[in-house]
């Protein structure tokens, strides 16, 4: 009788957890829409408006830099904005790069019926990549990803071609990352993720249009040609270390991989902003820099402001 009463209560929690998981889910895919307006004056930005073929117009803002100094798409994470990007645009702006900071379909000004964790966004990303080229005609381009940004970059019919790409927190498969968030929601019943995962994805990825088998980064990364810079918090439970040094393992040299401690599933410039500032400036400077807007745009900017190469003059983007 004990067994049975205790095989009862599980499945009565594993009801509930299905019930509520799967409504978390629908909201979790519920469009994030929200008036974002005009960027702040200091970013010289305007804002512009791009055809996606995820069937959105796509909101931005574009901020003209040097000629010569680069250019750096700057893409989201789930449930964000561009305004989520804005410290990462002053200090990139500052240092001469033209910047384009888009918000998603489903995304602050941009519409969408629903947020697609990568699959729709990948189209965006695509289209904002597009439009920042034309804006910025000759100029190398790197892009910052977070999290569904990130994986956005990787999970269309082929990565993103740019000159230089930062990944910061972006999970190996859908999979896992719904597993991880039903874990991590779940708290002392976290097993309970791990065993409804399957059911909840099969019941809400068709009603978003979403294929699991396409969501997958780890089989994606491997196509990276471009000097790649992984970032992940220690502390991350939405994305766990492993399954960021996983991402990792399968990616292409030249790699480099930045484990901030302590960091969670969060912005890891607010976390941590000058050396933020100096390792991601320096990955950025180090590849999209023409030689000739080099000397320009560090003696007008100033290093030592940004934090990258304080003590550090025997690197190369620091000569």
């Amino acid at each position: 009788m004990r067994k049975v009463s205790s095989a009862q209560r599980l499945v009565r929690i594993l009801t509930a957890a299905m019930f509520l998981s799967g409504a978390s889910g629908c909201v979790l895919a519920r469009p994030a829409r929200s008036i974002v307006g005009n960027a702040p004056v200091t970013l010289g930005a305007r804002t512009v408006v791009f055809p996606s073929r995820s069937g959105s117009a796509i909101r931005a803002w574009l901020a003209p830099g040097r000629r010569g100094a680069g250019a750096v798409l700057l893409l989201h994470g789930m449930g964000g904005n561009r305004a989520s990007m804005l410290a990462r645009a002053a200090f990139l702006h500052q240092a001469g790069f033209t910047i384009l900071a888009p918000d998603f379909q489903a995304h602050g000004e941009s519409p969408g019926r629903h947020i697609t964790f990568g699959e729709l966004e990948s189209l965006d990303a695509a289209a904002a990549l597009a439009f920042l080229r034309a804006s910025a005609p000759g100029e190398r381009v790197g892009i910052i990803g977070i999290s569904m940004g990130g994986a956005a970059t990787l999970v269309g019919p082929k990565p993103l071609a740019v000159d230089a790409l930062v990944l910061e927190s972006v999970y190996p498969t859908f999979d896992d990352a719904v597993t991880d968030r039903l874990h991590t929601w779940f708290g002392p019943f976290g097993f309970l993720g791990n065993a409804i995962a399957p059911a909840l994805i099969g019941l809400v990825a068709p009603r978003i249009g979403v294929d699991p088998d396409r969501l997958r980064p780890i089989d994606a990364i491997g196509r990276v040609e471009q000097p790649l810079l992984v970032i992940a918090g220690t502390d991350d439970h939405y994305t766990k270390l492993e399954e960021t040094r996983a991402l990792f393992a399968h990616a292409q040299s030249p790699k480099e991989l930045w484990e901030v401690r302590g960091a969670g599933h969060e912005d890891i410039h607010d976390y941590s902003p000058l050396e933020y500032e100096r390792r991601v400036g320096g990955f950025l400077l180090a590849h999209l820099r023409l030689p000739a807007a080099a000397t320009e745009s560090e003696s007008v900017v100033g290093r030592d402001v940004l934090g990258w190469c304080r003590g550090e003059s025997t690197r190369r983007d620091c000569r």
